[in-house]
């Protein structure tokens, strides 16, 4: 086994969903009350906190079977479709929203994505994917034609721990068996970089520009970077 591992994030990094959660309550509403004038914008404040991301210093292992985490999600997007004046239908609406945000086909994989893991495959390197997702994000994985590529996918739903929280990345990297050379790759400053920096792991932040010696605006990118250090 190599001893060579590359953990990646997913939305935003490998694959996106334009307007992930506001767009799946849109496409909610879209389908069980066509006409009506909520717009994305109006969705917005209500998923700026709340969710379970947004608090990854509280640990949630209670919940990490799938239906228990979605019982929490839900009862958040609920309350969000409250505000915008559909609290009538809300937990039909966020049951529908589930839907549309599990759903392979509304994502889009980068056009680097496939090249990238491919060469640093033959380079002798692993990849798993970390990210803070849905219980789902496996079955979207495989959907999209990715599975292949991965050894596992971990998905903050089902491990019960945020980015950056540090035991998130540790049971990434157990279950890969403590790889002595890791890189991860990810496009949140934070979550993705800094929860990596934290723990003594190199990272490439991708996609989102910030300042950060280790920059790359596509996969392409960072699949030199990697390649090019001395680890």
């Amino acid at each position: 086994m190599s001893d060579r591992l590359v953990m990646w994030d997913f939305d935003g990094t490998l694959a996106f969903r334009e307007g992930l959660w506001s767009s799946a309550l849109m496409a909610a509403l879209d389908q069980l009350c066509p006409g009506h004038s909520v717009l994305r914008d109006d969705l917005r404040p209500s998923l700026r906190d709340g969710f379970l991301w947004h608090y990854p210093e509280r640990p949630h292992p209670h919940l990490n079977d799938p239906e228990a985490w979605w019982a929490e999600t839900e009862a958040h997007m609920a309350r969000a479709f409250g505000t915008v004046g559909h609290g009538e239908r809300a937990a039909e609406l966020a049951a529908a929203a589930r839907v549309a945000v599990t759903d392979p086909a509304t994502y889009t994989v980068y056009d680097d994505t496939v090249p990238a893991l491919v060469k640093l495959s033959e380079h002798g390197w692993r990849h798993v994917i970390l990210s803070n997702h849905v219980p789902e994000l496996e079955q979207i994985v495989q959907g999209l034609g990715l599975g292949s590529h991965f050894e596992a996918v971990h998905s903050s739903a089902l491990i019960g721990y945020e980015k950056p929280h540090a035991e998130a990345f540790r049971i990434a990297l157990d279950a890969a068996g403590d790889p002595p050379h890791v890189w991860m790759v990810g496009d949140n400053p934070l979550a993705d970089i800094g929860g990596a920096l934290a723990l003594g792991i190199l990272a490439v932040l991708v996609r989102r520009e910030f300042r950060y010696p280790r920059y790359s605006p596509d996969v392409a990118g960072a699949v030199d970077i990697i390649l090019g250090s001395n680890d």
